[in-house]
């Protein structure tokens, strides 16, 4: 077993010290030491505060910068802007006139050069002695046919035809089918003059929106 010989070495000639302060010395170094660590700490938290608070102050005073640039800007551009206000009054009068233009004619049709298809449809001893017509108009509603049979239509032409023979009138209503926007036909009486020897045939004539002159209308639409 063995056993720690503790070493009671006797030193000679050392350097002898005491201390003699009392503990309420010693406590009240101990107190300053904190203090003053207390007091950098505090001097540190003010310092980053300082530091941070002119941070923001920076930030703001940047951000206002730039909005005063950026307001200015929109003060040029309201600006250049405002020199073309009467170019946007002219171009929006021009839309409303040209909008204006395609509802007032949407229901157009001409007639003359219509009249002139029909007389091509008949024979050549056949002319169109009196026209008659209802049409559309942009504003009201066209009455349309209540029998099952019968198509929709925007305009009736009712028109009196003087041949010098007795009409073939099936032929003549097969060559009507043949016009653009025709929608249906109904012949009428037929009649000699005893007078001139004329025959006179009444027929009335429907027609749909495939005959609409459709002028000013856009491209595309």
């Amino acid at each position: 077993m063995s056993k720690t010989v503790k070493d009671d070495t006797l030193v000679v000639g050392g350097e002898p010290r005491v201390d003699l302060l009392p503990l309420e010395v010693r406590k009240e170094r101990k107190a300053k030491v904190m203090r003053r660590r207390l007091g950098l700490g505090v001097v540190g938290v003010l310092l980053l505060m300082v530091l941070a608070a002119g941070g923001a102050t920076l930030l703001s005073a940047q951000a206002q910068l730039r909005l005063l640039v950026e307001q200015s800007r929109t003060a040029e551009l309201l600006a250049e802007q405002g020199k073309y206000i009467e170019v946007r009054k002219v171009q929006d009068q021009v839309g409303l006139v040209q909008a204006a233009q395609q509802v007032g004619v949407s229901t157009e049709i001409d007639w003359k050069k219509y009249l002139e298809a029909v007389q091509a449809t008949l024979p050549a001893s056949v002319t169109i002695d009196a026209v008659t017509v209802d049409s559309a108009s942009p504003l009201a509603i066209y009455d349309q046919p209540t029998a099952p049979l019968q198509g929709s239509r925007v305009a009736t032409m009712s028109f009196t035809a003087k041949s010098a023979t007795l009409p073939d009138v099936p032929t003549w209503l097969t060559a009507l089918a043949t016009l653009p926007g025709y929608a249906d036909a109904l012949p009428g009486s037929v009649n000699l003059d005893a007078t001139t020897g004329e025959y006179t045939v009444n027929i009335t004539m429907h027609v749909n929106d495939a005959a609409f002159s459709k002028r000013f209308a856009t491209e595309g639409k």
